[in-house]
């Protein structure tokens, strides 16, 4: 696999990670992660933070130790400034908020979070970029790092994330539900998606290390891309 590389120095790598990768290896080896391709390349690589399998977008993993210990305090810390964009359903009441309620894990479905005061503090702040009125295009600041928590916070608000299996409805977007007059093409049983993958992308991280400031951003990919051009051609009518 051709890996996608942001940034690189001596101490650590970025990567612009595709949807449907897990960023490390699951408990039963199930598939090939993104950490396995750096651990062939480079022979050791250390977990700083990982994305969820479905999820786009910058990755950080260090080389060492060292860099390691120091990154993951970051991380840990709330040091670093961490920015997420995402197609989200229906339209929202306020064109920015914040989202402060607490996650923990759902008492009887395994891998699974929800919202409950008693869990860990979690903030999310979100602003409206886009409105379609049918979806919304939004960028996030999360302030914690807790397991599916943008996907829990914007459950909880009633407005998945697009496609989201677990927190939301889980359908794929059709262009015929945007076009009125839209054709199957002849050779075609069914039709295809034009989103049918969680619509959320790790977009900007902000951090210093070592008294260097770096300022790490990746694009959202080409389906995300191609969907945005799609809703806004749709908005136009």
């Amino acid at each position: 696999m051709k890996l996608d590389i942001l940034f690189e120095n001596d101490l650590f790598i970025a990567l612009n990670k595709p949807s449907g990768m897990l960023s490390i290896p699951d408990r039963i080896q199930s598939e090939p992660s993104m950490k396995d391709f750096l651990i062939a390349k480079y022979g050791q690589i250390f977990t700083v933070h990982r994305l969820d399998k479905d999820t786009s977008g910058i990755i950080v993993f260090a080389k060492d130790e060292v860099t390691h210990k120091a990154l993951s305090q970051l991380f840990e810390g709330r040091a670093v400034e961490k920015y997420y964009l995402g197609l989200v359903n229906g339209t929202l009441m306020n064109e920015r908020d914040t989202i402060n309620i607490g996650i923990m894990e759902h008492p009887a479905r395994n891998g699974t979070m929800v919202t409950n005061a008693k869990g860990k503090p979690s903030i999310t702040d979100y602003e409206v970029l886009e409105n379609f009125r049918i979806y919304s295009w939004l960028q996030f600041q999360i302030h914690t790092g807790r397991t599916h928590q943008i996907r829990v916070h914007m459950k909880y608000i009633g407005h998945s994330i697009v496609c989201d299996a677990i927190y939301g409805d889980g359908k794929p977007v059709l262009i015929s539900a945007l076009k009125k007059n839209f054709n199957l093409a002849k050779k075609e049983e069914e039709e295809r998606p034009i989103l049918g993958r969680l619509g959320l992308h790790s977009y900007k991280l902000k951090f210093e290390l070592h008294g260097e400031t770096y300022h790490l951003e990746a694009e959202p990919p080409k389906d995300l891309r191609a969907l945005l051009q799609q809703l806004r051609k749709w908005k136009k009518g």
